[in-house]
């Protein structure tokens, strides 16, 4: 919900333990990686960078630790951005961050 106050969708979701169950048998920890995505970011981006695709979407990771808590935490992408050498993202990238601290803030 709080992403979707921040204008991002989830369009992934996947299911680390029960993946690794799965396919290599074992039992890890309540673990999920969410694919959030803001559609007009992601437009800007793509417009700016053709091959920023390989960076989208904004990965968060719901995941349970060993004393029961619940941690989330979201991809930096001023971070992520800069591997891409292209500062017009730069200003893009900032306010990606900044929606992506308030999510944070605001659970």
């Amino acid at each position: 919900e709080k992403l979707k106050e921040e204008g991002f969708g989830i369009i992934t979701e996947i299911n680390v333990n029960k993946t690794l169950k799965e396919k290599l048998d074992v039992d890890f920890r309540k673990y999920r990686i969410l694919g959030a995505c803001n559609p007009e970011f992601a437009y800007r981006a793509l417009c700016l960078e053709d091959k920023i695709g390989a960076m989208l979407p904004c990965n968060v990771i719901v995941q349970e630790r060993d004393n029961g808590e619940i941690e989330i935490s979201v991809i930096d992408p001023i971070s992520s951005m800069i591997a891409v050498e292209n500062e017009d993202l730069m200003s893009i990238s900032i306010e990606v961050q900044e929606k992506l601290q308030n999510v944070i803030k605001n659970i």
